[in-house]
C-alpha cells in the first residue's frame, strides 16, 4: 500500500475555492479502483492548514492516480490557493492494507 500525507496551508482569501477544489477531488480520487481511502481534515493547531491522508493499493495504482485529469485540475489550481509549498510524507508499505481496530480504544456500551 502506499500510503501519503500532505499538509495544505490555503490563503484565507481562498477557503471557497478551496472547499469547491478540495470536494470534487475528493470525491473523484475515492472513485478511483485503487484507492483505499482518501481523506481532508481542517488542522486544530494550524487553522489554515488542511491535512490529507490517503492510501493507494500498491504503487501501480498509486501512478495510474497521478494520471487522471482531476489529479491534472486539482495541481493547476493549486500554486494560487496555498499560501506556501505543501509538506508531504509518502511511504510505499507493502503489510499495510488498510485501517485496522485501535485496540487502545473499545467503546463502552450504552
Amino acid at each position: 500500500m502506499i500510503l501519503i500525507t500532505v499538509k495544505f496551508p490555503i490563503r484565507e482569501d481562498r477557503f471557497e475555492r478551496w472547499d469547491e477544489l478540495s470536494s470534487f477531488y475528493a470525491s473523484a480520487v475515492n472513485e478511483e479502483p485503487g484507492c483505499v481511502f482518501f481523506e481532508l481534515s481542517r488542522s486544530l493547531t494550524e487553522p489554515n492548514t488542511f491535512v490529507c491522508i490517503e492510501g493507494f493499493r500498491d504503487s501501480a495504482a498509486g501512478g495510474e492516480h497521478m494520471s487522471q485529469d482531476h489529479v491534472a485540475t486539482f495541481m493547476a489550481e493549486m500554486p494560487a490557493i496555498v499560501s506556501a509549498q505543501p509538506q508531504i510524507i509518502y511511504v510505499d508499505a507493502e503489510e499495510v492494507t488498510g485501517f485496522g481496530p485501535m485496540g487502545e480504544i473499545t467503546p463502552l456500551e450504552s
